[in-house]
C-alpha cells in the first residue's frame, strides 16, 4: 500500500518506520525538497512528495501535524476526494488541554474541510513510542478507530494490526469527541502524573 504522511515529527516517523517494516511503501509530504528535514528523510530511505501531489501518490494519507497546522495542511493536500485520510491529530492548546470537543471534534473539523475524503480518526490516543513498538508482555495495546466509511475503517484497522495493535472499531467519526480526550488522559498520566510513556491502553475480555 502507498502511504503518504504529512508530518515528520515523532508520530509520523514512528508510523512510517512500522509500516515500512510491514512492507508498505511510505513517503512524506514536503514543502522544501532541499531542506535539512527532507535530506534526513531521504537518508533514511523515505520517498518525498510535494503537498500538491500527495493525494495522487497515495492510497492512504496520514495527517500527523500539530493541531495548529492541521487545517492549512489539509487545505494544501487537496484534492482528497475518495482518499482515505487518517487524522492522527489532537486539538490541543499550548498547555496540552483540549481546544474543542464538546460540540464537535478535531476529526470532524478535518472532515468538514475535505467533505469528500474518507476521514478516519486513529493513532491519536497513545504516544509515538508505542507506535514505534507496541509490544507489551501483558498483551496487545488497543487502537480505537472511528469513521463513517466502513471500508476505510477496515483498511485503517489493518494498518493498526500491522503495527501490532488490537484495532477496535468504536463507531462513527463523531466518536472522535471521546477519543481526543482519551489522548489527553494518556498525556496527563504520562507526564503530569509522572507515569512515563511506557504504558498504553488495552481491552481485557472474559
Amino acid at each position: 500500500m502507498n502511504i503518504v504522511i504529512a508530518g515528520a515529527g515523532h508520530v509520523g516517523r514512528a508510523l512510517a518506520g512500522g509500516w515500512r517494516e510491514a512492507g508498505h511503501s511510505v513517503s512524506f509530504v514536503t514543502r522544501e525538497a532541499d531542506g535539512a528535514k527532507a535530506a534526513e528523510l531521504k537518508n533514511e530511505g523515505f520517498g518525498l512528495v510535494p503537498l500538491s501531489a500527495a493525494a495522487a501518490a497515495a492510497d492512504v494519507v496520514v495527517l500527523a501535524v500539530p493541531w495548529s497546522g492541521a487545517e492549512v495542511t489539509v487545505e494544501a493536500l487537496r484534492p482528497l476526494a475518495g482518499k482515505i485520510l487518517i487524522d492522527a491529530t489532537n486539538p490541543l492548546t499550548a498547555n496540552l488541554e483540549l481546544a474543542l470537543g464538546f460540540d464537535y471534534s478535531g476529526g470532524e473539523v478535518v472532515a468538514r474541510i475535505v467533505p469528500r475524503a474518507r476521514v478516519v480518526k486513529a493513532f491519536n490516543t497513545t504516544g509515538a513510542g508505542n507506535m514505534a513498538n507496541s509490544h507489551y508482555p501483558g498483551g496487545k495495546l488497543m487502537m480505537p478507530v472511528a469513521g463513517d466509511d466502513a471500508e476505510a475503517k477496515k483498511t485503517v484497522m489493518a494498518l493498526a494490526a500491522d503495527l501490532g495493535f488490537e484495532p477496535v472499531d468504536v463507531g462513527p467519526l463523531a466518536m472522535s469527541r471521546h477519543l481526543e480526550p482519551m489522548a489527553v488522559a494518556w498525556i496527563k498520566l504520562a507526564y503530569a502524573q509522572g507515569m512515563g510513556p511506557e504504558f498504553g491502553f488495552a481491552i481485557l475480555k472474559r
